[in-house]
């Protein structure tokens, strides 16, 4: 891994059709939406002691096939930061960590397990990994990134989107920027061992598919899929949907598209909003309202949208965290139990902060909680 997966480099994000004005930069000390409740991982928590899971980022939380919550780690090692020392460090990605716990809890997210183990113990990754090597089919991968999960009860089947990184230091029109081969979907019927399938949706040469990496929601019979470039670059979001049992067949997935008159399903894809994305988070909250969460990589900071419907008009941004709070914050994942109301917005935020000389000194996940 090198640091240009986690830079922050660009000058402005633009809005698209459905979206209003992004908000300045807030300054230090600016009161804000969101506050830190707690950090979930690393090398002094029982993370380590449990699952060696120390140094690791992400966290995406989405509801398990049995109601409870799993917790998709990325890159993960078990010592404080991905260059330990000491080498080797038990690289794993991804890795899922479980809790049943409210985040609204006096004492946050507490983790009770860990996919693929029976009680304590190593944590494994869930799927095969090429790690600077072979992956599937004999392509070359550096690692493999969870975007999001999903899961379905009428199956009991549990489904990851994921990212297979070509490298971390693709040319970009903003300075060096992480490239994706492609995005794929990998499954679980036993909510443990994850196959990775055939399916690709192919990034190009220029590193501007915008398909690569996805957050999925369900909604009645479908499932809602918003996805922008990989390398929190500069571009659209777009909006797809497909029914819930038929996302392993591409040619079912419908596009959310403007014709120059009107929006409407089944058309080629039109960019429901325009910037410079980080890792997208979408989740319909129990009273209906859907709520996103990216970083603004112009900003540097955690932001929310919300809206009715997937396909409705998405507010202005709202700043949930600045990177005054969190030096080097990336991700910003939408806890599933979240809700309206003050301080019921729940989010896992990842860091990774170096010395000038490239030195770690942070990385790991952390609890906030504002309003959405």
């Amino acid at each position: 891994m090198a640091l240009d997966r986690r830079s922050f480099l660009g000058k402005v994000a633009a809005t698209g059709a459905a979206a209003a004005v992004v908000p300045t930069l807030a300054l230090p000390g600016r009161a804000q939406a969101a506050t830190w409740k707690k950090r979930l991982t690393g090398a002094d928590l029982d993370t380590n002691s449990r699952w060696r899971v120390a140094g690791t980022d992400l966290g995406i939380p989405y509801v398990l096939e049995n109601g409870s919550i799993g917790y998709l780690l990325g890159d993960t090692f078990d010592t404080p930061w991905p260059e330990g020392p000491p080498l080797p460090n038990d690289w794993r990605s991804p890795v899922m960590l479980r809790s049943n716990i409210h985040p609204g809890a006096p004492g946050g997210v507490v983790f009770d397990s860990a996919a693929r183990v029976a009680g304590n113990g190593r944590a494994p990754e869930l799927m095969h990994n090429g790690h600077n090597g072979i992956g599937i089919d004999g392509l070359w991968e550096v690692t493999v990134i969870p975007n999001d999960g999903i899961s379905f009860p009428e199956t009991g089947r549990q489904l990851i989107s994921y990212m297979s990184i070509e490298n971390w230091h693709s040319a970009g029109p903003a300075g060096p920027q992480w490239k994706s081969r492609y995005a794929g979907l990998a499954y679980s019927d036993n909510g443990n061992d994850f196959i990775r399938t055939p399916l690709k949706w192919w990034n190009n040469g220029n590193n501007t598919d915008p398909f690569q990496m996805w957050t999925m929601q369900r909604h009645g019979d479908w499932v809602y899929v918003f996805s922008v470039r990989s390398g929190r670059q500069d571009g659209p979001m777009m909006l797809r949907r497909v029914r819930w049992d038929r996302l392993f067949f591409p040619e079912s997935y419908e596009g959310w598209g403007w014709n120059g008159s009107d929006w409407g399903w089944g058309r080629p894809c039109t960019p429901i909003l325009t910037g410079r994305f980080g890792e997208p988070s979408v989740r319909r909250l129990a009273d209906g309202t859907w709520v996103m969460a990216y970083l603004n990589c112009a900003t540097g900071n955690i932001v929310t949208r919300t809206a009715p419907g997937p396909d409705r008009v998405w507010t202005a941004e709202k700043i949930q965290v600045t990177h005054w709070q969190e030096p080097a914050l990336y991700g910003g994942f939408i806890h599933p139990w979240s809700a309206t109301g003050t301080n019921n917005l729940h989010l896992m935020v990842s860091k990774w902060t170096r010395t000038p000389d490239g030195r770690s000194t942070a990385y790991h996940v952390s609890q906030f909680v504002g309003t959405a």
